[in-house]
């Protein structure tokens, strides 16, 4: 039966009609033969090292890890400029959208739309970070390391096996993420038609003291987690079934879009707490 895959027929090793073979010639035996491969060749040919994921092309945890730093490398040069000219993160807001909604049903990632995505959320952040400080001095340090401690806490626990992602938490992180979506279509409706003159919305109501902004924030914050853990088990899979390296820029993109959701649920649930004092 002939060899199906064309890596095994193509190379000599493993030719169907090969076979060792001892040549002769005035009665002194010749090196061992193998489809015209002495026995030294083949030695060096087997002792040869197993090519690298990278040389074959293949998704692997390192070129993520690379892809996904200089993906925040670009958000944070926006982010400069939009510290610098706030009036860019309206923008930035629109080019992120719509530039997400592009990465998001692109069958195959593009480098250059990921980091696009990048630039213009950047130019968001800085520019609402920018704006929030003006108000409230130290929130976006604050933000900062909030955003910080709880990517880093999440990374530490998947990695330990602590938390996993699963079917039913799935499920219920999907109805919790519409439900989200719904309340803040209609309170941004709302404020825009006057039907509440709080500058928060609806978030700026009080639930025993306790602003209603200020208590979603932690469970977005618990949300955003969630989905930090299926952005790294997806990574996870990708690596594990070799998928092509491309697709590490979809790792990438996904990463980056997760943390500046979390990073702006957690400035804005600061700047709700600190406005309600």
């Amino acid at each position: 039966m002939a060899f199906s895959n064309p890596g095994f027929s193509q190379s000599p090793a493993f030719s169907k009609n090969g076979g060792p073979v001892i040549r002769q010639q005035q009665g002194a035996a010749q090196p061992v033969e193998y489809n015209g491969m002495t026995a030294e060749q083949l030695q060096q040919l087997y002792s040869q090292p197993a090519a690298a994921p990278t040389q074959t092309d293949r998704m692997t945890y390192e070129d993520t890890i690379t892809k996904t730093l200089l993906a925040f490398g670009v958000v944070l040069v926006g982010a400069a400029i939009g510290w610098f000219i706030p009036a860019l993160a309206f923008v930035g807001a629109i080019a992120g959208f719509v530039l997400a909604l592009v990465n998001i049903f692109k069958k195959k990632p593009s480098p250059g739309l990921v980091l696009a995505y990048s630039a213009a959320q950047g130019l968001f952040v800085g520019g609402i970070s920018s704006i929030f400080e003006s108000q409230w001095d130290g929130i976006v340090t604050q933000a900062l390391i909030g955003t910080v401690a709880v990517f880093a806490t999440t990374l530490l626990l998947f990695k330990s096996g602590k938390i996993r992602a699963s079917a039913k938490a799935t499920k219920v992180f999907m109805i919790a993420m519409i439900g989200y979506g719904v309340f803040s279509l209609i309170n941004f409706g709302l404020m825009i038609f006057g039907a509440n003159s709080n500058p928060w919305g609806l978030r700026g109501m009080e639930i025993f003291g306790i602003p209603l902004g200020f208590i979603l924030g932690i469970l977005v914050v618990i949300m955003a987690a969630y989905s930090l853990v299926l952005d790294f088990d997806q990574v996870k899979t990708g690596v594990e079934r070799g998928a092509p390296r491309i697709y590490a820029w979809s790792a990438a993109f996904g990463i980056v879009m997760t943390v500046i959701w979390l990073y702006v649920e957690i400035l804005r649930m600061l700047a709700i707490l600190r406005g309600s004092d």
